[in-house]
């Protein structure tokens, strides 16, 4: 290996190390008081629980671990939203578990809760996977409840949800094992089946300090409502258990007991390894953002035998289609070609620009996915569409927009990978959260922004200096240069990958080692859920 494959291979090793060490952070949740305080009444952590519950020597797909991640500081931070989310194995079923996470300002929502929330029953709506809640809240966290409250995407859409997919026939789970209150009370009761655990579980509309202020009634919160009032009484709750591990327990055996789904019919195979070495990607991928390189490169260590049929192979090389399989799954792929290509008029191409053959090419493709049932995965390292003369005249918008148009209407499942750069309209057309992926991952080497910081800047900085020269101010090289420093900084902070998982833009950020992986699981997620949709793509120009 060369100099600057060993250079490429330390730096980008360095980023995976910064994920994991922020990751251990994360997982700590409130901190290790918080967490005694949990402990101190019997009660197990989030993490463990979803833990004890996921049969052993079995994947388990976290989403969403950076979301409000340097949010929230003003309260002392929200570490995870205060929630775990994921799709991973129960009595050999795959589903998805939310677990909130009660050493987390008592498990309170805040409006990325919500988002968070809201992310991980679309998961399970679009996929028909089961669906566990781990309840343990105090309910929304009352001084942001304007931010939480009202609106289609905020709390009152969760118990939507749950109403959608219990008449659609997506099983939910509810074990209510800590606090459950006001809004939060609506959660596990309209879930299909709600247990409790004694003691330590309850479920109210208003606690006893609102009732007693309500209406003068004293009451303690368990005979309020607490395990024996709802499992004897009220009938609430259909299953009662002593301790956590009883009722991690009692699910495991409803789960070993769901029918089995109807599948979608996606192909797979006997999986095998890439042909080529999947450690080499730390030392392919440059340092530099905007460096030229090969990603076949990538694809050939992502893919099965490292077996590639690339599609149209000469034409619109800017981007790089074809079909492989990842760990079986037979799959479309669509990535960004970033090193320089020669055009068929001979012009050059730079890479990562999207070109109008090049997207002609891709809708050609993709159009021919949707036909054969094939999963579309998407490589994103793009810089946006070509801009000039030459593209405008070239008609650059109309074969963006019917690109754009096909990703928008395809049928298939569709998976994308932030590897790099994720600019402007190419986030659209390369599948970026707005296009509905059913997973969307980056890698520690991601950018997501409307332009690369460097330009951005400069455009920030010609619109600044125009106010400031309108008020009579003198702008000094100096001032020019502290000005495009604090702007690029600024700019710069918001385009990284931990940006777009705090906002949940992405639903994580992952090792690319953890790609095949997280394909093959999204894809076996989706092969649940059978397409019933026509692809019809309404109107193109041509």
């Amino acid at each position: 290996m060369n100099l600057e494959f060993n250079k490429n291979e330390d730096v980008n090793k360095q980023l995976l190390y910064q994920v994991k060490n922020r990751l251990k952070k994360i997982y700590a949740g409130g901190g290790e008081k918080a967490a005694a305080k949990q402990k101190e009444k019997g009660k197990m952590l989030a993490r463990e629980r979803v833990d004890y519950l996921l049969d052993e020597n079995t994947y388990w797909l976290e989403i969403g671990a950076f979301a409000a991640e340097d949010m929230y500081q003003e309260v002392g931070g929200c570490p995870s939203a205060g929630v775990v989310t994921g799709i991973g194995y129960v009595s050999g079923r795959q589903c998805v578990i939310v677990a909130n996470d009660a050493t987390v300002k008592a498990g309170a929502w805040f409006p990325m809760t919500a988002k968070k929330n809201l992310r991980a029953q679309e998961i399970a709506m679009e996929n028909r996977l089961p669906v566990i809640y781990l309840v343990d809240s105090a309910g929304v966290f009352l001084p942001m409840q304007d931010e939480i409250f009202p609106d289609k995407e905020h709390f009152g859409r969760i118990f939507r949800n749950n109403a959608i997919m219990s008449s659609s026939g997506i099983v939910q789970i509810s074990a209510i094992m800590g606090s459950c209150v006001a809004g939060g009370a609506d959660l596990p009761i309209m879930s299909d089946e709600a247990m409790i655990v004694d003691r330590t579980g309850s479920v109210f509309l208003a606690g006893s300090y609102l009732v007693k202020s309500a209406i003068g009634e004293e009451i303690d919160n368990e005979t309020l409502g607490g395990a024996t009032t709802h499992s004897e009484i009220s009938g609430v709750t259909d299953y009662k258990h002593p301790n956590d591990q009883a009722c991690l327990d009692s699910i495991k055996k409803i789960m070993g007991m769901i029918g089995a789904p109807k599948q979608a019919g996606f192909n797979r195979i006997k999986p095998s390894k890439p042909q080529k070495d999947e450690n080499e990607i730390y030392g392919i991928l440059p340092l530099n953002r905007e460096k030229p390189y090969d990603m076949l490169e990538i694809i050939h260590r992502l893919v099965d035998d490292s077996d590639f049929e690339e599609y149209k192979k000469l034409f619109g090389q800017s981007i790089i289609c074809g079909l492989g399989r990842i760990d079986g799954w037979a799959v479309g792929i669509v990535a960004n070609q970033r090193k320089v290509v020669k055009s068929k008029k001979g012009e050059m191409q730079f890479g990562g620009v999207i070109y109008s053959d090049s997207a002609d090419k891709a809708t050609r493709f993709i159009m021919n996915c949707n036909q054969k049932k094939i999963p579309l995965v998407f490589l994103q390292d793009v810089t946006g569409f070509m801009v000039g003369s030459r593209s405008e005249q070239g008609g650059i918008i109309k074969d963006g927009a019917k690109m754009v148009n096909a990703v928008a209407n395809s049928v298939v499942p569709k998976f994308t990978i932030v590897i790099g750069n994720s600019y402007g309209a190419g986030n659209y057309a390369m599948c970026g959260k707005a296009y509905d992926p059913r997973l969307i991952f980056a890698w520690p080497s991601a950018k997501i922004a409307v332009m690369g910081g460097t330009q951005a800047a400069k455009v920030i900085l010609q619109m600044k200096e125009a106010s400031l020269k309108a008020k009579g101010e003198v702008i000094t090289q100096e001032k020019e240069d502290e000005l495009l420093k604090e702007i690029t900084d600024r700019y710069n902070s918001q385009t990284t990958p931990y940006y777009a998982a705090s906002h949940l833009w992405v639903d994580g950020i992952i090792d690319p080692l953890e790609t095949r992986k997280i394909i093959s699981t999204g894809i076996e997620a989706a092969n649940q859920s059978p397409i019933e949709k026509v692809f019809n793509v309404g109107v193109i120009q041509t």
